[in-house]
């Protein structure tokens, strides 16, 4: 018995050691990969609702220019 517990010890902590926590880590990292994945879909609404912000802030600005110029102290009136 203490023979093939002799044999077995050593592929055992190697196997511990060394393949498991690869083995681990590739699992989680692969199955993280699958579930937080978006699809073509969902990157594309999400590149449009960024472009639309990003327009959405420039007409922002362009409003406050305007109401500077018209209105100096609005900001103030707050």
């Amino acid at each position: 018995m203490s023979t093939i517990l002799g044999i077995l010890f050593v592929p055992i902590v190697l196997f511990l050691v060394f393949i498991a926590p690869i083995w681990l880590i590739l699992h989680y990292y692969y199955k993280n990969k699958q579930n937080a994945g978006l699809s073509d879909n969902d990157l594309g609404k999400i590149d449009e609702l960024v472009n639309l912000g990003d327009k959405m802030e420039e007409r922002i600005k362009v409003l406050e220019s305007i109401l500077d110029s018209e209105h100096p102290n609005w900001r103030q009136k707050q």
